[in-house]
C-alpha cells in the first residue's frame, strides 16, 4: 500500500475480515492539499457497491410476495410504457441482472453528477433511445437498470427505501456508519477524493442517485458483505432469491473515489479496498493490481 500510494493513488484503506478477525490498514493521504493522513475509519463514497443493498432490499421483498421476478417494468412504472423499448417484456429480474438492454442514462449528453432531481427525470435522458439488445438476450451493466429498481421499490413500499434499507438491513446489522447520502453526514468524516489531472477535491460533489449515493466506513461495507453471504442477513428464501439476481462483490467508481468489494472463499476472507483517486480505464488495471497483490499476501499467510 505504501508502494502503491507513491504512484498513481493519493490514499487507500483497505479492510480484512478473516476467520472472524478484522484488520484496516491505510497508506497514503486522506486530503493531499492539507497532507492529513489516510484513516481506515474514515467515511467513503461507496459508489456502484450501493447497488448489493438494493439488489438484497429486492430479494426481501420478492420473498414476502409485495414483487415478483416475474413482474414487468411496463405494469411497476406506468410511465415508461412506450418510452422505454421492451418495457412490457423486461422483468423486474432482468434489470436485477443487468439483462434489460436499457441504455445507460450516464453515457447521455443531459447528465449530469450534482443533482437532486426525481429518478424517473434522470431515466428520461434515455427515453426514446433504442434498447442495447433485447430482453435477455445478453449481459450489460447499466446504471440505469438500478436507478427504476429504486422507482420501484419507493412505489411498492409507500415510502424511500432509504428508510426500509435502514431497517432491514443497517439497523440489524449495526451498521451505524452507512449512509444513504452525503447530506447525512460530517463532510469532515469523509475521506477527500481526487480525479487525477484535477485539483480540487471532490468530495463535496452531490450524487443523490439511487445505486451510487451510499457513504460508508470499509469496514461496514465488509460486515455488511459478510452478512450477505452467511446467512445472517438473509432467510434461506431470501438467500435463494438473492443468489439466483445478483452477485456477492462489486466494484464502485465515481469521480475522485474508486473501491473493491469481494469475498475470497478460499481463504474465507472479506477484503474491502477504497482508493481515493480515479482516472480513465488504464487506471482500473493498476486498481485491481495492488488489489490482487493485496490478496497473494493474505494467501500467503495462511
Amino acid at each position: 500500500m505504501d508502494k502503491a500510494v507513491q504512484g498513481d493513488f493519493d490514499g487507500m484503506i483497505v479492510y480484512v475480515n478473516q476467520a472472524g478477525k478484522s484488520s484496516f490498514y491505510s497508506a497514503g493521504f486522506n486530503n493531499r492539499e492539507e497532507q492529513t493522513l489516510a484513516n481506515p475509519h474514515l467515511l467513503f463514497r461507496i459508489a456502484s457497491i450501493s447497488k448489493l443493498y438494493i439488489a438484497a432490499s429486492t430479494a426481501k421483498l420478492v420473498a414476502e410476495y409485495s414483487l415478483s421476478l416475474d413482474q414487468t417494468l411496463g405494469s411497476l412504472i406506468p410511465e415508461v410504457k412506450g418510452e422505454i423499448e421492451n418495457a412490457d417484456q423486461i422483468t423486474l429480474e432482468m434489470l436485477l441482472r443487468h439483462r434489460s438492454g436499457i441504455p445507460d442514462y450516464i453515457f447521455e449528453p443531459g447528465f449530469e453528477s450534482d443533482t437532486e432531481e426525481s429518478y424517473l427525470s434522470s431515466a428520461a435522458l434515455i427515453y426514446d433511445k433504442p434498447a442495447d439488445f433485447g430482453p435477455n438476450k445478453r449481459y450489460a451493466y447499466s446504471n440505469t437498470n438500478y436507478l427504476l429498481i429504486a422507482e420501484i421499490l419507493d412505489r411498492t413500499l409507500g415510502y424511500s427505501h432509504h428508510e426500509y434499507i435502514t431497517n432491514e438491513i443497517l439497523i440489524p446489522l449495526g451498521l451505524t456508519n452507512t449512509f444513504h447520502l452525503y447530506s447525512e453526514v460530517d463532510s469532515n468524516d469523509v475521506m477527500s477524493g481526487y480525479y487525477k489531472g484535477y485539483d480540487p477535491d471532490l468530495k463535496s460533489v452531490n450524487h443523490t442517485r439511487p445505486g451510487g449515493s451510499m457513504i460508508a466506513t470499509a469496514e461496514d461495507v465488509g460486515i455488511f458483505l459478510r452478512a450477505l453471504i452467511d446467512g445472517t442477513l438473509f432467510s434461506a428464501e431470501e438467500q435463494a432469491i438473492y443468489t439466483s439476481v445478483y452477485e456477492y462483490e462489486h466494484t464502485g467508481w465515481l469521480g475522485g473515489y474508486t473501491s473493491i468489494a469481494r469475498y475470497h472463499s478460499d481463504i474465507d476472507a472479506v477484503v474491502i479496498q477504497f482508493v481515493n483517486t480515479s482516472s480513465k480505464e488504464w487506471f482500473w488495471l493498476k486498481l485491481r493490481g495492488i488489489y490482487k497483490r493485496i490478496v497473494r499476501i493474505l494467501e500467503n499467510e495462511i
